[in-house]
């Protein structure tokens, strides 16, 4: 493993040109992007961000306009990436955004976390099951590979939606459509506790009733 040097400041407080509060940003970011690849052994966190951040310092003097966290994060990508072309036998020439991708992701499903941790960015040679299961995971994650996505939908909230709209009426509509509304659960309840029942027999009464004065 080659060493991870940082660099001491300068007489005026800085390193390549960088204040400490931009190499520190840049060290939380490069951090982060290994702990979204699952990296939770804190010697190998620690000694794959301080390689990335050297790196940063060896361009940042020729690069002045540009922030250490913006280079820092440029040098991750490209020696991650350049990491996968060896293990994976691909030339990362015209295609690094997506060998980056499909070879991070190679690395979830081949669960580097979980296996190969110690394996991550060290130079070959690599165990040869690791080296398969990586190509594998590679191929399985090409072009045809999609994360299913599932898009958020309103909630059908059913009649609670018609009557929440209610309150945007003027308060005549308002009072009109309540009252309706007040008169079909009156119905509602009328017809489900006999009402029809009782209405058949006031019928009768009156079909009787002119029966016998006809």
């Amino acid at each position: 493993m080659e060493p991870a040097l940082i660099n001491l400041t300068d007489v005026s407080g800085e390193i390549a040109g960088r204040s400490l509060e931009e190499w520190n940003a840049a060290y939380v970011k490069v951090e982060n992007y290994f702990h979204a690849l699952r990296i939770r052994n804190k010697p190998l966190l620690g000694q794959m961000v301080l390689r990335v951040l050297e790196r940063a310092q060896k361009r940042a003097p020729s690069e002045p306009g540009r922030s250490a966290t913006e280079i820092a994060a440029e040098e991750m990508d490209r020696f991650v990436t350049s990491w996968f072309a060896e293990v994976l036998q691909t030339s990362p020439v015209g295609s690094e955004q997506t060998l980056s991708t499909r070879g991070r992701l190679a690395l979830l499903l081949a669960d580097m976390p979980g296996k190969w941790q110690d394996q991550f960015l060290r130079p070959g040679p690599w165990p040869d099951e690791f080296v398969e299961a990586m190509r594998d995971s590679f191929f399985r994650a090409g072009p045809d590979f999609q994360l299913s996505k599932m898009a958020p939908r309103p909630l059908d909230l059913g009649p609670i939606t018609t009557l929440t709209k209610f309150g945007k009426l003027p308060a005549v509509r308002i009072a009109v459509v309540w009252t309706s509304f007040a008169v079909l659960l009156v119905m509602f309840f009328w017809l489900t506790h006999g009402g029809v029942d009782k209405l058949n027999a006031q019928l009768q009464l009156l079909i009787d009733w002119f029966k016998q004065n006809d």
